[in-house]
């Protein structure tokens, strides 16, 4: 009897654990950089209406982005990657090179999805041979900031062109009161590489050229050299990074500045601990955001772009292929406007629609609420003609190396500074423009 009832307890328990649970089953793990805690709760009710709607439980990770490559590596070696990981575009080309994300996965979903949805500019960022390494999520597009009433008083144009940049910087130059353009100088911040970049972009300078190897020691480098030297005469001596450019502006002490749409909610007024100078001395509320220009896309003698800061949605190699695709697919529709209101400012639509509603993101994104004390539409707040400069913007954005696939190569550029350390030797009159330019070519070949 005991031996019967032995063996029926084992069969029972063979059985048990035999059965596919719910959890081993339906779980996936989402790696996300959005760590901050309101942030978080808006992913997991968007999380939560996933599971609702299909039945698959979605295992938040928060991860710091400065671990993220640290924290994937690991997972990789120990083959314990998530299923979905959202990344920035500095990770996303070494990464499927690297066999860590699935690129086939990704295809397929911007297929599902309609190619014809998204912003061209972020797609072809990530784009390799045979389709797409990741899903382009969300990001920022790199902004020229004017004051529309200097403009306007002196009879200025739109600074959306070299010639015209420097027109104004040279006509509303008034140190130490106001400055015509603050340019980024600092050798040891990103940020210097992040403006630099977006000109250098801007005259058509590619990091990697037709022959498919470095080409930075052209003629259009050097003119983009030549052009951000004159600029910087008419910036505050220093080495100048983007707090003291953002502080100045917000001060009123600058004219143009280069910065990314994060700067909204403080130009706002939004935020009791950001004063916003102008505003107190007009005693008017949001002046400044009212007096302020947007350009997006800059135009030099040879080419034009917008810088773009990309985030993506990668399904990686040890994924639930089915269940990681869906998450990815629902992130990009029932739940996209739920994503990009956790900070609309800096998170624009890079999918702007659906097959059937064209502009069905674009014109959501536009009602959003930004601002931290104070909460307003973004629509409301900056009108229709800013918000759309914005938006628009995003086809147009555009990177360094990413499309020639040396994303990995970018990542060191970024990682050593390189570029803004020979900048600044440039700039401080050690190097010629032409020196400047060869040794840079040099020095990124050294990367490789």
């Amino acid at each position: 009897m005991r031996t019967t009832i032995l063996q029926l307890l084992t069969i029972l328990w063979v059985a048990i654990v035999s059965l596919p649970t719910a959890g081993a089953q339906n779980q996936i793990t989402f790696w996300t950089t959005e760590v901050e805690k309101e942030r978080l709760e808006i992913q997991r009710g968007i999380a939560r209406a996933f599971m609702q709607k299909t039945g698959i439980d979605v295992r938040m990770v928060p991860v710091q982005e400065n671990l993220l490559a640290e924290r994937v590596t690991a997972a990789y070696a120990a083959r314990s990657l998530p299923d979905v990981v959202f990344h920035p575009i500095d990770f996303t080309i070494g990464w499927t090179e690297a066999g860590i994300l699935d690129d086939q996965s990704a295809t397929e979903v911007v297929n599902y999805l309609g190619r014809d949805t998204f912003a061209t500019g972020p797609l072809n960022l990530a784009r390799i041979p045979g389709g797409y390494a990741a899903v382009p999520a969300d990001g920022w597009g790199q902004l020229l900031l004017y004051r529309k009433d200097f403009f306007k008083k002196k009879g200025l144009p739109v600074p959306d062109r070299w010639d015209r940049i420097l027109q104004a910087a040279q006509a509303l130059h008034n140190p130490p009161l106001v400055w015509g353009f603050e340019v980024a100088t600092d050798p040891g911040q990103a940020y210097t590489q992040q403006v630099f970049e977006h000109f250098a972009l801007s005259n058509g300078v590619r990091l990697i050229g037709p022959s498919g190897s470095v080409d930075l020691d052209t003629p259009e480098m050097v003119q983009t050299l030549e052009f951000y030297k004159s600029l910087s005469h008419f910036s505050p001596p220093g080495n100048l990074y983007w707090l003291h450019t953002r502080m100045d502006y917000v001060s009123g002490r600058a004219s143009m500045i280069i910065w990314s749409p994060f700067i909204l909610d403080e130009l706002s007024g939004l935020r009791r601990d950001q004063p916003v100078v102008p505003d107190i001395a007009k005693g008017e509320p949001g002046f400044l955001a009212r007096n302020t220009g947007f350009v997006t896309i800059i135009r030099g003698p040879k080419g034009s772009a917008q810088y773009g800061q990309i985030n993506y949605l990668g399904v990686t190699r040890d994924a639930d292929k089915t269940a990681a695709k869906r998450w990815v697919e629902f992130l990009l529709t029932d739940g996209y406007l739920r994503w990009l209101g956790m900070a609309p400012e800096g998170k624009l639509p890079v999918r702007k629609g659906t097959r059937d509603e064209a502009n069905r993101f674009i014109d959501g994104w536009m009602e959003l609420e930004f601002g931290v004390t104070t909460r307003a539409k973004i629509s409301e707040f900056y009108g229709m003609d800013v918000v759309k400069a914005i938006v628009d913007g995003v086809d147009g954005f555009d990177r360094w190396g990413f499309a020639k696939g040396k994303g990995a190569l970018v990542s060191k550029i970024y990682g050593t500074k390189v570029i803004p350390e020979i900048l600044k030797r440039f700039l401080d009159g050690e190097l010629s423009a032409n020196q400047a330019a060869r040794m840079m070519e040099e020095r990124v070949k050294s990367l490789e």
